[in-house]
């Protein structure tokens, strides 16, 4: 699977989108990743495979916990990606005000 398709089908789930919001405040272990979801423990385990496999997070080890931290780097293909689809809506809304401005002043 190539990465841009790795990072969509790792955010496509809300429960990691929530752990990726939540390690934008810094890292935090598997427990405390945990604590706002109402699922088991090997459940959350197998979410942070599922970022860690894309590139999301990475895991560290210190003493006897291993902290989670994001790696936003994938994030960057998606918003290369994303960009060209702001530039097409740019352009349309361009388009759309020329019209409207067109047309204000043909009612005048």
């Amino acid at each position: 699977m190539d990465q841009l398709s790795a990072t969509f089908a790792a955010l496509a789930d809300p429960t990691r989108r929530a752990i990726l919001a939540r390690l934008t405040e810094g890292p935090a272990t598997v427990k405390e990743l945990s604590e706002p979801f109402d699922i088991s423990g090997p459940a959350i385990s197998k979410h942070l495979r599922v970022l860690e496999k894309a590139g999301l997070i990475t895991r560290g080890r210190e003493a006897q916990w291993r902290p989670c931290q994001l790696d936003a780097t994938p994030l960057r293909e998606v918003t290369v990606w994303a960009d060209n689809y702001r530039r097409f809506w740019d352009a349309s809304y361009s388009r759309l005000d020329a019209l409207l401005t067109e047309m204000k002043e043909n009612e005048k």
